[in-house]
């Protein structure tokens, strides 16, 4: 079993879990987040100490499902408090974004310009080519920034490409003049 899933998950001060049916819903300073849950495998129990998981089907796969639904509960618990960022870095000559209302604007080298929609409950920050993903939802935000981050990987010859801002990137060595 998960060591995640012995202990209760503390609830912290100014938030508010509700469980109803197989939907937990965690309210905070910065927002709420709600996801359903198979109570039928592990279930979940508000008490003074925090949330309560246990295993109602002791399988292998409930064993699997048990630690999922505990880094579920924290991270939501988490981010409903002090919330997720997650900054990106595009390097390259000719290479720019812009933010423009609910679009993101890019030029990646490409022969026509690249516009994504930015999705409900993700916050975007662009500074010259900087950009600061913030959201409540840590599976969002990381999605969104691997999906911008997949536009135009970082090559290894020149480093051009949008990467993480703590990313490194291995650079080869190029040609070698005979």
């Amino acid at each position: 079993m998960s060591r995640l899933a012995k202990k209760p998950i503390p609830i912290p001060a100014k938030t508010e879990v509700t469980i109803s049916g197989n939907t937990v819903t965690v309210k905070g300073p910065k927002g709420e987040l709600s996801r359903d849950f198979d109570m039928k495998i592990v279930g979940i129990e508000k008490t003074d100490e925090g949330l309560k998981l246990d295993l109602k089907k002791k399988d292998v796969f409930g064993n699997s499902l048990i630690g999922t639904y505990a880094s579920h509960l924290y991270n939501m618990i988490d981010g409903v408090n002090t919330g997720y960022e997650k900054k990106l870095i595009l390097e390259g000559v000719g290479y720019r974004m812009n933010l423009a209302g609910e679009k993101l604007d890019m030029a990646l080298g490409f022969s026509h310009p690249v516009s994504i929609k930015i999705p409900k409950g993700i916050t975007v920050i662009v500074e010259k080519n900087n950009m600061t993903i913030q959201g409540i939802d840590k599976e969002l935000v990381g999605s969104f920034a691997a999906g911008m981050r997949a536009l135009k990987k970082p090559e290894p010859y020149k480093g051009k490409g949008m990467r993480y801002h703590d990313e490194v990137i291995l650079r080869k060595q190029g040609k070698k003049a005979a």
